[in-house]
């Protein structure tokens, strides 16, 4: 297929899927496709929500499964068509949110609507194309694809606590990282001057890069120590790697503990102009934007 006809292609069922999602909102009516697109307490909006998860999973299994050279060759058109359908519902679905939401360019630009817009209709454009005739740019634009699985978060209530309780533990998290860094300069040069260049330790960065692969409890094993003092501060820093690892854990788990405590009953009622979900029952105003919620 030549690379203008791939193209033409892809415009004719983008195009299609505009004219789709234009007749989809005229038979069923913005306010109850709003309903079924935005709001996932009602049945017909977790039927529509579980649809996209599966989707967006298998989607994201397709890329990584495409991306092996030998099931490429062995079951490329298979994977051709299934890339087409999956590019098509996902523009299908980028389109009725437009059309459905409230303030629409207030979506587009969000963070979400960014991320069903990259991963959707660039890689639909471009599928037509093979790749030995592709330039760099549509090779980054079909991997753009990968990008579905951000949507996972915006379906997933646990992953939006995560994200708050990362947010709230941010200024401790800064101070250890700072105090992790500093730790890790001083080891670095300290097994420097212990080791020397004979052991591999050419350089403090070398020493830093140790330290660092030592703390994290990744061990290349690349560079090590040889002298009795270096294998004794090895020890101690893969014994403190542990408590490392544990610290920034803790911290994050007690805040999300502390926000499921505190959590007011919730619904998942989404707001139409910023896709955002979880709002108090009483709620009639977005949180996040401010806008009306539906009733």
């Amino acid at each position: 297929m030549q690379p203008g006809a791939g193209l033409g292609v892809g415009t004719v069922l983008l195009a299609l899927c505009l004219l789709a999602a234009l007749g989809l909102r005229q038979w069923l009516g913005k306010t109850r496709l709003e309903r079924v697109i935005f709001e996932s307490d009602t049945p017909a909006g977790k039927a529509f929500d579980l649809g996209l998860l599966m989707a967006i999973s298998l989607s994201v299994l397709l890329v990584a499964l495409e991306s092996d050279a030998r099931l490429g060759q062995r079951f490329g058109p298979w994977f051709s068509g299934a890339e087409w359908g999956f590019s098509t519902l996902f523009s299908l679905e980028y389109l009725l949110r437009l059309l459905c939401s409230r303030a629409p360019l207030r979506y587009a630009r969000s963070f979400f609507g960014l991320v069903d817009l990259l991963s959707s209709i660039p890689p639909l454009l471009t599928l037509g194309i093979p790749l030995g005739q592709s330039f760099l740019i549509i090779r980054v634009l079909r991997l753009l694809r990968v990008f579905r699985i951000l949507k996972l978060g915006s379906y997933l209530n646990e992953a939006d606590q995560l994200r708050q309780a990362l947010v709230q533990s941010r200024r401790k998290i800064t101070v250890f990282l700072l105090t992790i860094v500093a730790l890790v300069v001083l080891i670095g040069t300290l097994m420097y001057v212990i080791e020397g260049p004979e052991s591999g330790f050419s350089s403090i960065p070398i020493g830093i890069y140790w330290a660092v692969v030592t703390i994290t409890t990744v061990g290349y094993g690349d560079v090590a120590p040889v002298t009795p003092l270096g294998r004794l501060v090895a020890s101690l820093v893969m014994l403190l790697g542990y408590s490392i690892i544990a610290v920034p854990t803790g911290m994050v788990g007690a805040k999300f503990q502390q926000m499921q405590r505190l959590q007011p009953t919730l619904v998942h009622r989404s707001c139409g102009r910023c896709n955002a979900k979880r709002h108090r029952a009483e709620a009639q105003f977005c949180d996040n934007c401010g806008a009306a919620l539906p009733g």
